[in-house]
């Protein structure tokens, strides 16, 4: 009986599952970055629209360990949605009227292991040596009836924007924060089934089973702060330049207009 031991483990090794996920890392950086663009796409620049803004990056860097989406991915994803929302982004500061500074809060995975029945261990061959002379035992694998693996994005993002020249406020973002989730279930050894924010609807191992009414399994769009709600302190209108008769009395603007030849007017000769 004994000598069997070894293959009814090895047997129930072989059953215990049908498929496996052998690494996590694209999708680790996928959840990454659709926190990042969720949380993007819930700022509104365009009270800023039509302005000449620079976007300042200075506290948006990397740090260790940093993986593929980084500052640079963040920079420019902001830098997207600036232009998209219709502001003239400048290269350099000097060139623009307004600036916008941004800052990251958050940027990373966790990761959550179920397993339903008995977790792989070594407890056998941890008994075995106490026995002096017995051979050594293989470790027991898992033995489960269902597994499943959470993992979880999150990114937290605020902007705020100022006037160059003179360091009044204009604009803040409100704290912008955004999840992101892929879920791996396996049901009797069958699986992966996956399922989460960044998949579109359940799959089986990769192949598409089905699909949410909204295109996914759940709403996974940045929620903005109840605290911090986006507002605007100065409309970028009232730093425009103003035309010369602007402070001047309605008399001396009414003169001027009359002093005003159209451009297509005839230039009568000169005698």
């Amino acid at each position: 009986m004994a000598s069997r031991l070894p293959t009814l483990l090895l047997l129930t090794a072989v059953t215990a599952g049908c498929g496996a996920t052998k690494s996590r890392t694209a999708t680790e950086q996928l959840i990454a970055s659709d926190a990042v663009d969720g949380a993007i796409a819930e700022v509104d620049f365009t009270p800023l629209a039509g302005e000449k803004v620079f976007f300042d990056r200075e506290y948006i860097k990397n740090y260790p360990p940093s993986g593929f989406v980084n500052a640079d991915y963040v920079v420019s994803a902001i830098r997207q949605q600036i232009v998209s929302s219709g502001c003239l982004l400048q290269d350099t500061r000097e060139d623009a009227d307004f600036i916008i500074e941004g800052r990251i809060g958050t940027l990373g995975t966790n990761s959550h292991d179920i397993i339903y029945g008995l977790p792989a261990n070594n407890l056998l061959n941890a008994a075995a040596n106490v026995v002096p002379g017995a051979p050594p035992l293989p470790s027991i694998p898992e033995i489960s009836l269902a597994r499943k693996n959470d993992l979880l994005g999150a990114a937290k993002l605020g902007l705020f924007a100022y006037h160059r020249e003179s360091k009044t406020r204009v604009w803040q973002s409100g704290v912008a924060l955004a999840r992101s989730t892929a879920k791996d279930t396996w049901i009797f050894g069958a699986g992966p089934f996956q399922s989460g924010t960044v998949y579109d609807g359940v799959r089986f191992a990769g192949t598409k089973l089905g699909k949410g009414e909204d295109g996914t399994d759940e709403k996974h769009r940045a929620e903005l702060s109840q605290f911090q709600k986006p507002m605007v302190f100065n409309s970028p209108v009232a730093f425009q330049d103003k035309p010369a008769f602007a402070n001047a009395s309605s008399e001396d603007s009414e003169e001027a207009d009359q002093k005003v030849v159209p451009a297509a007017a005839e230039v009568p000769a000169k005698e």
